[in-house]
């Protein structure tokens, strides 16, 4: 199996560029995020929320669709919901059918917009893994051109483009703190930087992929559960991003629910970021100590989604 490199990236980008939006960085003092975290002087976070699909799978959507040949019934994906959000964007974007599975777990954020930008939908399924049985399954009968969400070249080459970005925006950073549910962000951000930036990974601890994974020493079936399961709990990571994440990401960390919404209440109450609970498992890995930045160390986050539901506060008249 092809696996990318920074060079692959880099032609990548020049594919995709004029298609996905360059994302800002900002960087804040650690005290701005409160807990373990004051202790680091700042931290840069690199706000993917802001893509044009609300998401940073919107480069992976795009390197599919400018770089394989789409057949006339166009394209189909598995997802969770960023995934199909990103490839109905891309899609639509293009001219091009599409067609998304989503199991019943998703958001109704994430599944109103997959409608809104007129993709075929289905919702079948309690997980992901369920998801994507029902979406090969369709792309046999109909001939409609698979959209892998984490484990394909071209899907890991167009993810990585944000560590290209990054590097660019912030090229004093020594550490960079990625979310994790398939790996396809992760291996690609690694495939990018290789030995030259520190990676940490971070999962909910009610999916640890890739932490079983490294603990088998392949790929193996986890658990799917949590508050961030609709984005980060595909049930196994891939081939092709364990085998980046073995070579090149350096620690993996945990983080349970309560962390997370604490991680998502701080980004929003300090810094007015929304992040969906998926993006907001960095800023927990470094409240809760999950993750210890040494002193020298130029730490930053990605943060990596905002499909949610937004309450807007009640304001005194």
């Amino acid at each position: 199996m092809r696996v990318p490199a920074r060079d692959d990236i880099a032609a990548m980008n020049v594919r995709i560029s004029q298609h996905i939006r360059r994302t800002p960085t900002v960087q804040v003092a650690g005290r701005d995020l409160g807990g373990v975290a004051a202790s680091t002087a700042a931290v840069t976070l690199k706000l993917e929320q802001l893509q044009c699909s609300g998401s940073f799978k919107a480069r992976g959507a795009f390197a599919n669709l400018l770089t394989r040949d789409i057949p006339p019934s166009g394209v189909v994906a598995a997802s969770g919901g960023n995934h199909g959000v990103a490839v109905a964007y891309a899609a639509a974007q293009l001219n091009v059918p599409a067609h998304i599975f989503v199991p019943t777990v998703s958001s109704p954020e994430k599944v109103e917009r997959i409608r809104g930008l007129g993709a075929d939908l289905v919702i079948a399924g309690e997980r992901y893994s369920d998801a994507l049985a029902l979406a090969d399954e369709f792309a046999v009968e109909s001939g409609a051109l698979s959209i892998h969400a984490f484990d394909q070249y071209e899907t890991i080459a167009g993810q990585g483009t944000l560590a290209l970005e990054l590097e660019e925006q912030a090229p004093q950073i020594s550490t960079v703190v990625v979310p994790v549910g398939g790996g396809g962000l992760v291996a690609g951000v690694a495939a990018y930087f290789g030995d030259a930036v520190r990676v940490v990974g971070v999962e909910p601890t009610g999916a640890p992929t890739l932490t079983r994974a490294r603990a088998q020493g392949g790929p193996v079936d986890a658990p799917t559960e949590g508050i961030a399961a609709d984005a980060l709990a595909p049930r196994r990571v891939g081939k092709l991003t364990f085998q980046l994440a073995e070579a090149y990401v350096d620690d993996v960390v945990l983080v349970d629910d309560e962390v997370i919404i604490a991680a998502q209440q701080a980004l929003w109450s300090n810094l007015r970021v929304i992040a969906e609970p998926a993006a907001a498992v960095g800023i927990g890995a470094l409240l809760s100590g999950a993750y210890r930045p040494g002193p020298n160390e130029r730490v930053a986050v990605l943060i990596t989604g905002a499909n949610t539901v937004v309450t807007a506060p009640t304001s005194p008249a």
